[in-house]
């Protein structure tokens, strides 16, 4: 019990967190151990898990800069060092001592832990076996998570599975990331699916929570991710019976408005509340940043804008013909107006911005009043992890209706294009389609390193004058300051 008033202490000063829903609880005053035994407590150590996705380290940040250090964009912002960290990660000269692979590294590890409290506390809890269920499968979900950003974006790392108390090793050393994988991220989602109740389940004030949905759609990627193409299928088919669906228009899966947040295509969100009073960079702020960090720089479209994340040339000339989702992801002079304003190329250093995240003024008038989740998982992109297994396993033909039904909702229905391709003409198609359907989610960097083993992206940089980039770059540095502090860190390769 000890360990418990150690860590609650820390975890209820935190518990400020999230939208007008479930993450919307207050603090408890005391958080003595006498107060660690209901279900409220319960459900505020599993809340605090949810924390660290908010942060700038992860979601409000960091997340979706990986497509610009995968080539779908530049930092633009204002030039000079403004971003300058992530700079140097798109142009593969970053060094272990580059801020955003720490952030990168340290992100995870409070949710991690928060995790690992709830999983060692909530068990022994004398409350309902309902809420006691749905908090461990919340944790382990979460727990899986975390790992799992973790090991695609470093490979081996440290595998800490309790919480820390008084005496234990706080020197951890890294751990295969096989191991991880089998050890933790996999029997954490099989769990989370066991425990965790469906989306529709869930009450309107718990909407938002990790869902047996979201959980069977994580391991679906993790199972992509590793080659292991069936039980990929297996877990996208069980997402689908759950009554998952695309939204009848693209851009409903995004945007700050009500309708926009956690609707029918949505597996899984970061939540966001809005109206925060917190610094722009601190742990507790409750807006959105991705509309203000990517809105035309000074040009009043949005609340802040700072004109970061420019879509490229070579990324525009992506979408074919006919693509509705062009329009509404990204801003180029002669689009649509967007809030009544007109878009100039001039606004931009590549001549685009991004759209669909953006909020308009009538709805976040200001940097700090954006109320827009973060998708982490949608329906699309199971659809089109199971297109890819399917295409993997020589199923070429029945890789095409996954397929069609996401470019169907895009305005290509031109089935027939999709008919008699190779395997590789298949594989090649799938790809594209990712990278223009997920665009800008944070997505594109982890199906680059993990297709052909990272030779792929190797490929695809090289195609785009980024020569210098190597296979180490597939991986990020361990941070010096880490390593400084912790001589049982070893350092990635070639760093």
């Amino acid at each position: 019990m000890k360990k418990l008033i150690y860590i609650t202490t820390i975890f209820l000063s935190v518990l400020m967190v999230s939208c007008d829903d479930f993450l919307n609880k207050s603090p408890y005053e005391d958080p003595g151990a006498e107060t660690i035994k209901d279900e409220a407590s319960a459900i505020a150590l599993t809340n605090a898990a949810y924390q660290p996705l908010q942060r700038p380290k992860l979601y409000n940040m960091r997340i979706w800069t990986l497509d610009i250090i995968a080539g779908n964009s530049q930092v633009g912002a204002g030039g000079g060092s403004d971003g300058i960290e992530t700079v140097q990660l798109a142009n593969f000269v970053a060094d272990a001592d580059n801020f955003a692979t720490i952030d990168f590294w340290r992100g995870p590890n409070p949710g991690i832990l928060y995790c690992n409290t709830v999983l060692a506390n909530v068990p022994e809890m004398d409350i309902s076996e309902s809420i006691k269920n749905r908090c461990i499968g919340e944790a382990k979900f979460l727990r899986a998570h975390y790992f799992f950003l973790l090991v695609q974006l470093y490979g081996d790392v440290p595998m800490s599975l309790k919480p820390a108390n008084a005496g234990d090793d706080l020197f951890p050393r890294r751990v295969g990331k096989d191991t991880i994988y089998n050890e933790v991220i996999i029997p954490d989602l099989k769990e989370a699916i066991k425990l965790l109740p469906t989306r529709e389940e869930y009450s309107t004030i718990d909407k938002g929570r990790a869902s047996k949905g979201a959980a069977y759609g994580m391991l679906a990627k993790v199972y992509l991710t590793l080659g292991k193409y069936e039980e990929c299928i297996e877990m996208c088919d069980e997402v689908t019976k759950l009554g998952y669906t695309l939204n009848p228009d693209y851009s409903d899966c995004f945007g700050g408005e009500a309708k926009n947040k956690n609707t029918a295509e949505s597996l899984f969100e970061v939540q966001y509340y809005g109206k925060t009073k917190a610094g722009f960079f601190d742990d507790e702020n409750q807006a959105a940043w991705h509309s203000t960090f990517m809105g035309p720089r000074n040009q009043e479209f949005v609340g802040g804008g700072y004109g970061w994340n420019q879509p490229t040339q070579e990324f525009v000339d992506q979408y074919e013909t006919g693509d509705l989702r062009k329009d509404k992801t990204i801003l180029y002079e002669g689009c649509p107006a967007f809030g009544g304003k007109k878009y100039l190329s001039t606004m931009s250093m590549t001549g685009y911005n991004v759209r669909k995240f953006l909020v308009p003024l009538s709805i976040s008038p200001d940097y700090n009043t954006n109320a827009a989740n973060f998708v982490v998982l949608r329906y699309a992109d199971v659809l089109l992890m199971k297109a890819e297994a399917l295409n993997e396993l020589g199923r070429t033909n029945d890789a095409v209706e996954p397929l069609y039904l996401v470019r169907k909702r895009a305005g290509l229905t031109n089935k027939s294009i999709l008919q008699n391709l190779t395997q590789d003409q298949m594989r090649q198609r799938i790809i594209k389609e990712r990278r223009v359907e997920l665009a800008f989610e944070g997505h594109r960097w982890f199906d680059m390193i993990r297709i052909d083993n990272g030779q792929y992206a190797l490929d695809f940089f090289h195609s785009i004058g980024k020569v210098n980039a190597v296979r180490k770059h597939l991986l990020f540095p361990i941070p010096q300051k880490d390593i400084d502090t912790n001589p049982n860190l070893k350092q990635n390769p070639g760093y």
